[in-house]
């Protein structure tokens, strides 16, 4: 079950630095994915700078690679030169406006300010350190936290039922393993100890 429940922390915090990432990239008429094969290209070396490695790496169809490619291209994100010795492989490689879109977008700002925020700090387990990383991401980005209704700060046992202090009703017990859309973090005793 500790396992599930790190997985599950894993997942929300992709999730949501995807989201603002899609923001970013949507901002400036980009996708997710042309970001990822910017990143790819800005860390390869010179034998992996290819169409197919680029979809290799990002487990993409050629297609979408090369559709990728092309808007990339057309934007001046990256440029494309020809192998000297075999003239049928094509290099990739980012151009200044290529890096400098790298360097603006990642890491994500959010990512650096939670990880600013929980740098310092020690934690007993893998899963403490990464729901305190999640509730700062989520404070940063101002985003809801969609929390287990049973972490919330309205949850209650009350005599012989589970109750919400928020709305004022009775919870069954599968609806205490759920997400809620209305969870309030409990203070969290790693980073609400400042």
């Amino acid at each position: 079950m500790h396992e599930l429940e790190t997985f599950k922390l894993i997942e929300r915090i992709s999730t949501l630095l995807r989201s603002e990432e899609r923001k970013k990239y949507s901002a400036i008429g980009l996708q997710p994915v042309h970001g990822q094969v910017l990143e790819f290209l800005a860390k390869c070396n010179k034998y992996s700078n290819t169409h197919a490695s680029v979809a290799e790496y990002l487990g993409l169809t050629k297609g979408t690679v090369s559709q990728s490619i092309q808007i990339l291209e057309r934007k001046n994100f990256l440029q494309k030169t020809i192998d000297s010795q075999d003239g049928r492989v094509m290099h990739l490689s980012l151009t200044e406006k290529g890096h400098v879109l790298i360097d603006e977008l990642k890491p994500l700002d959010i990512f650096r300010q939670a990880e600013a925020k929980v740098d310092h700090l020690e934690f007993d387990t893998i899963q403490n350190a990464l729901q305190s990383t999640l509730s700062v991401l989520q404070q940063v980005n101002h985003s809801k936290s969609f929390g287990l209704c049973r972490t919330c700060s309205y949850f209650t046992v009350e005599a012989h039922h589970y109750q919400c202090g928020f709305t004022d009703e009775a919870l069954d017990r599968d609806d205490t393993d759920k997400i809620c859309r209305e969870h309030t973090p409990k203070p969290n005793p790693f980073i609400d100890q400042e």
